[in-house]
């Protein structure tokens, strides 16, 4: 389930009126901030941005690759937690302009989170801790922690319970131990 605020309007649709809901200013502001973040390189700059231009809310250590594109009009309306990447060309959007409304929505996005590239998260979602979202997912609706899903529409692919399982017959995310011997054995 969504959870935005819905804003109705009178006359031409709401895009229309764009300004009567987002300062111009801001909007400009927005626009310069988010397309010089979009290509640069350095991740801490990136954050600094976000976090001191946008007044978005972005946890240490967190990775937005190239060509993310937050959202333009209320930025300051999605967090991400510590330790997540959010994959190249990834849209985030806090709004919707419809016919005859206009909707508005926070995006909260957990620590430790694999955001695939291209995918589009819409209005008023949470994505839980430890989620991986595949690339190109349409996220309609809120992610479940530890759990992956992908697809256009969304849907679960492994369950958090199922994800465990499977990372105990995964070597690569096995811990790795040094023994006396100096060999090196694979423990769960």
């Amino acid at each position: 389930m969504r959870r935005t605020d819905r804003y109705p309007i009178k006359g031409p649709n709401s895009l229309w009126q764009l300004y009567k809901t987002v300062p111009f200013w801001k909007v400009v502001k927005n626009f310069i901030v988010i397309e010089i973040a979009r290509i640069t390189p350095f991740l801490s700059w990136k954050n600094w941005m976000y976090r001191n231009l946008l007044k978005m809310k972005v946890g240490a250590q967190t990775s937005f690759a190239l060509k993310v594109y937050p959202d333009l009009l209320f930025p300051e309306k999605i967090s991400v937690g510590d330790n997540t990447i959010i994959g190249y060309n990834t849209t985030i959007l806090t709004h919707e302009y419809l016919i005859k409304e206009y909707r508005l929505g926070e995006v909260k996005i957990g620590s430790n989170v694999m955001i695939g590239a291209n995918t589009t998260i819409l209005p008023g979602v949470n994505i839980g801790d430890g989620a991986v979202v595949s690339a190109g997912t349409l996220v309609n609706r809120d992610v479940e922690s530890g759990s992956f899903v992908g697809g256009n529409p969304m849907r679960v692919i492994y369950t958090k319970e199922e994800m465990e399982r499977r990372q105990v017959y995964d070597p690569a995310l096995r811990k790795q131990t040094s023994i006396k011997t100096g060999q090196r054995k694979n423990q769960v």
